[in-house]
């Protein structure tokens, strides 16, 4: 089981929603194999007390640092060596150093994602894979969506596509690409009017679709009991306004990223059992959204159930 931080659920709902995944997840080139079952739990720190308010980075007195803690348990299983499942439900809890405005804390969202690998070609010293990914995500609680950047999450409905590839050497080291594109539907505001270009009688607000794209470098190291990745992870929005100035983001913003980061994770046995696995991500351009920089630990455990 391997995890890969793809903070596009945690990210945008903390000033603008993590989905994280582990596992294999929805955006690595790993697959269980038939039968087996990683459960995984993974803690994530993440802060910040810049954001971007359209594209201008500013400060916030008014918040002072924000944080975002998130507990995710995680489920992946193998239907069979080729197909995947990946069920997701994580806890978060929002708080600010400043302010009169007070944190929150509970379910996010539940996530549910089918994976598929589509070729899987071995070369004499290399080997070539390609991957598909299905993902849909619905808010697990009653949450205010419309409560930003404490928000737990930009509560809409979500469904994903991906396409995943990895070209990986004999020896180890691997480069990988994906892209997707994240259909998000709408989600119910505490007020009957807003402002976004224009003036909106009504509580429902549209949640903008959004493309999101990775490129990662890793390799292997001690007979494949630890792996190693850097990655860059871009998101831009199709739709949606800017923040407005001295106002509170709301989730009909236009939210962009880019982050880098780096992950490991270590195996204790090679054929499954106990894993542990950290990350660390940090945001270098955006918009609408916070300057988050985040830190993750997490245990896995992977067995044969069937």
């Amino acid at each position: 089981m391997n995890f890969n931080s793809k903070f596009l659920g945690l990210l945008l709902a903390g000033l603008g929603m993590i989905q994280l995944a582990i596992a294999q997840t929805p955006i690595d080139g790993l697959m269980m194999p038939k039968g087996e079952i990683c459960i995984a739990v993974v803690y994530e720190d993440a802060n910040w007390d810049h954001y971007w308010e359209g594209t201008y980075l500013r400060t916030n007195g008014n918040i002072g640092t924000f944080s975002r803690k998130m507990l995710m348990p995680m489920i992946v299983g193998g239907i069979s060596d080729k197909i995947n499942f990946i069920v997701s439900l994580p806890y978060v809890k929002t708080a600010a150093t400043g302010g009169q405005l007070a944190g929150v804390e509970g379910i996010q969202d539940l996530g549910l994602s089918l994976k598929a690998q589509l070729v899987d070609k071995q070369m004499e010293k290399s080997k070539l894979m390609v991957f598909s990914n299905l993902s849909f995500s619905t808010p697990a609680s009653n949450y205010l969506s419309d409560y930003m950047p404490f928000s737990l999450g930009f509560g809409a409905r979500e469904l994903g596509l991906r396409a995943i590839g990895q070209f990986e050497l004999n020896k180890g080291p691997y480069a990988r690409g994906s892209f997707a594109y994240l259909h998000r539907g709408t989600t119910e505001a505490e007020r009957d009017f807003y402002y976004q270009e224009g003036s909106f009688y009504t509580a429902t607000m549209n949640v903008p679709d959004a493309v999101q794209a990775q490129i990662a470098i890793g390799s292997w190291f001690l007979q494949k009991k630890l792996r190693v990745e850097a990655s860059l992870t871009s998101l831009r929005c199709a739709t949606g306004d800017d923040i407005r100035s001295y106002n509170a983001p709301q989730p009909t913003n236009k939210v962009d990223f880019d982050q880098v980061g780096g992950f490991a994770q270590y195996y204790f046995k090679k054929d499954g059992g106990l894993g542990v696995l950290a990350y660390y991500n940090h945001m270098f351009s955006g918009r609408n959204m916070g300057q988050f920089s985040g830190l993750g630990l997490g245990l896995t455990y992977q067995f044969k159930a069937f």
